[in-house]
């Protein structure tokens, strides 16, 4: 995969592409990225980016032209192409107004063979970038920061390490917390189970008893179909007790469903003691 990145602060990524999965899959040449400076697309003495809208009002605003230049130079397929997938590419533009970036849309991204981003900032950027250039906006959460820079290293990390061959152990990736895949069929003597798009289940390490915190005894039993329930059962739990709006969309089996009315009368239960 190809992760082009344009921005105005091109040493902001010295540090995020420089460790831990992204850096190993960079080595062994599953990606490769590069990082784009807009300043260099300007062409006034002062390397002008910005400029103030159109109607007034507050903040500087992106300018059109160092952002179309740059593009032009990368030899993208047409947008047409990029938006009815026949182009295994997007250009994204990192925007507050954009869809919200979860693990589906960073599952999709990784099936691409070149992602370009476009770092915004927080007062936004012409208007005409998104209209004709980019193939769609995505934002990482429900807040406003001052640039599209950590949005675009948290859409590289998570988009990376779905790529096949960064991660160890593939398997990892469908046992995730958000992950919507589930464990193949066929796969009983497996003891763990995908998240199905719950939260994780817990992990405990050695020493299973760590100052009086002794791990549930479960874990220790060697009893592979009971790990996996009570797996299935803390993830649910979890997700009830931390983001119970991910029930909503979850891939729920009917033991699931039967193990989260437990949970249900169980909570209500001690709530009224």
């Amino acid at each position: 995969m190809k992760i082009d990145i344009l921005t105005i602060f091109p040493d902001f990524f010295r540090g995020p592409l420089d460790y831990g999965i992204v850096r190993r899959a960079r080595e062994a040449g599953l990606a490769t990225m590069e990082i784009h400076d807009l300043r260099a697309f300007a062409h006034d003495r002062h390397k002008t980016v910005d400029d103030r809208p159109f109607g007034g009002g507050e903040g500087m605003v992106l300018k059109p032209e160092p952002i179309f230049e740059c593009i032009e130079t990368l030899n993208l397929a047409p947008r047409k192409e990029r938006v009815t997938g026949s182009a295994k590419e997007s250009l994204v533009l990192l925007s507050a107004q954009g869809k919200r970036f979860d693990q589906d849309v960073a599952a999709e991204l990784a099936t691409l063979e070149r992602i370009v981003l476009i770092c915004g900032r927080y007062e936004g950027v012409d208007e005409r970038v998104g209209e004709h250039l980019a193939d769609r906006e995505l934002s990482i959460g429900d807040y406003v920061l001052s640039g599209g820079e950590l949005g675009a290293a948290v859409i590289v990390d998570a988009v990376t390490r779905l790529i096949p061959g960064a991660l160890g152990n593939e398997a990892s990736s469908r046992q995730e917390s958000f992950t919507t895949q589930t464990e193949p069929p066929g796969n009983g003597a497996n003891s763990t189970c995908g998240s199905g798009g719950l939260l994780d289940y817990p992990h405990y390490t050695r020493p299973a008893d760590f100052r009086g915190m002794v791990i549930p005894e479960v874990l220790v039993s060697g009893n592979h179909e009971e790990i996996r329930r009570w797996r299935r059962r803390t993830a649910l739990e979890k997700t009830l007790r931390n983001r119970p709006e991910l029930l909503e969309g979850a891939a729920l089996s009917e033991e699931d469903k039967k193990l989260l009315a437990q949970i249900e009368a169980q909570k209500f239960s001690s709530d009224i003691q």
